[in-house]
């Protein structure tokens, strides 16, 4: 098999390869069998608080070997886009580091005057005076982009408002939607894809959730693989219209080049 045929994996990372900080029994050995098969791989999640750094030194601290440039988040996607859209544009953001920072790297600017666009992300604290100016923006005509729709998040406290939230509040307040760039928006996949230099054709999705990770890589084009550790259980796969073409049980039971 030469290099050009292995298929290139995008996995998602919270109940596939960690539970929180946990590592997932044979998901390392499974990274591993990437790594010495030669496979491209990305690890995509929602969360777009962290960079590539954060989301590797989690990672490493949970014992995996992993490097920053494997990792692709809804930040880094949403960044994508708006560079797509509008080049060196600039935003007026509610997020954390990993959406300043990804935005910086695309050449954007940061202000609250006369923005391109209106971007919201995730934060350990929304500021009230911030959120009530991305409303007048908002409501001035700036277009709203939200990093992912996910109402919720886990905390060591529990369960957070998360960006799905936070943007409802904005959309209340507004009467205007975001358009939301992270899962199961298909885009993310499809930059990802990009950013790899990849195509759907040669490429898998392995996720725990039928409902975004297995719908998403349908709709993408990808060949997808349903992991039983995260939030679905086998009995209600067959409540969805749809099938993955492979289901088992972790990661642990994924051989590569298999597929």
């Amino acid at each position: 098999m030469n290099n050009n045929e292995k298929k290139t994996y995008l996995i998602d990372m919270d109940g596939v390869l960690v539970h929180g900080e946990r590592p997932i029994p044979g998901a390392k050995d499974f990274i591993q069998r990437l790594e010495d098969g030669g496979h491209k791989y990305l690890i995509l999640t929602n969360n777009p608080r962290y960079t590539p750094l954060d989301l590797q030194h989690r990672l490493n601290a949970s014992g995996f070997n992993v490097e920053a440039r494997h990792f692709f988040s809804s930040a880094m996607a949403t960044a994508n886009f708006v560079q797509s859209q509008k080049p060196n544009g600039s935003a007026y953001v509610l997020g954390g580091t990993g959406l300043y920072q990804a935005l910086h790297e695309v050449g954007y600017s940061l202000t609250d005057y006369s923005p391109d666009f209106v971007i919201l992300g995730e934060s350990d604290s929304y500021s009230f005076d911030k959120l009530i100016r991305a409303c007048h923006l908002i409501l001035s005509g700036v277009p709203f982009i939200a990093t992912n729709p996910d109402p919720t998040g886990p905390s060591e406290t529990g369960i957070i408002p998360a960006c799905g939230a936070v943007a409802a509040l904005l959309e209340k307040a507004t009467g205007y939607s975001p358009y939301f760039v992270g899962k199961p928006n298909p885009l993310i996949m499809r930059l990802a894809l990009r950013y790899l230099n990849e195509h759907s054709e040669n490429s898998v999705m392995v996720g725990d959730r039928m409902d975004t990770d297995i719908k998403m890589g349908l709709e993408s084009g990808l060949q997808t693989i349903l992991v039983l550790t995260g939030v679905t259980e086998r009995e209600t796969i067959k409540k969805f219209p749809y099938r993955p073409q492979k289901v088992v049980d972790s990661v642990a039971n994924i051989d590569p080049d298999d597929f």
